[in-house]
């Protein structure tokens, strides 16, 4: 899985950012090659070595056939209620968005709507609710090179 600079990418819980230099990078006597990413959303630098890209979830942007499968995903209302504690609700969501993948994300940020709908998130499900919707909303926006608030708004649309 290799990239070059200037391409944009994916980095898992960070989000949507752009491959900003590849280069060698010294540390004990021995030399790695890094990526050096920039996160789109607030500016943040993350390196990564290249040899461990995959490892660490450093992917490509979703193509356009998968983004339909994540608005499928979040149309999906046949998943019965979560009647877990919220404490293993918050866990489980919690690892599903440390994946880094889409389909994971589309369902944690389905299941929060959904229970929104019935009642008041708490702070911490409220947070998780943002993030996943963050890291749809800019990885698909990204993915088809389009303006974020409209990807927003069509998502939202799915839920009301």
């Amino acid at each position: 899985m290799a990239f070059e600079v200037g391409q944009k990418c994916v980095v898992p819980q960070l989000g949507v950012g752009i491959v900003r230099s590849i280069e060698d990078m010294s540390f004990e006597e021995a030399t790695y090659r890094v990526y050096n990413v920039k996160i789109l959303e607030n500016g943040m630098d993350y390196s990564c070595p290249v040899d461990r890209a995959e490892a660490n979830g450093l992917r490509h942007l979703i193509p356009e056939d998968a983004i339909e499968r994540v608005y499928d995903v979040l149309k999906d209302r046949g998943k019965p209620a979560d009647k877990q504690t919220w404490n293993r609700r918050y866990r489980e969501y919690l690892a599903k968005i440390q994946t880094g993948d889409p389909m994971e994300v589309a369902a944690v940020l389905r299941d929060l709507s959904l229970l929104k709908s019935e009642k008041t998130l708490s702070f911490g499900e409220r947070r998780m609710y943002d993030k996943a919707h963050g890291l749809i909303v800019q990885e698909i926006s990204a993915a088809r090179d389009t303006d974020e608030d409209a990807v927003s708004v069509e998502i939202k649309a799915l839920f009301d």
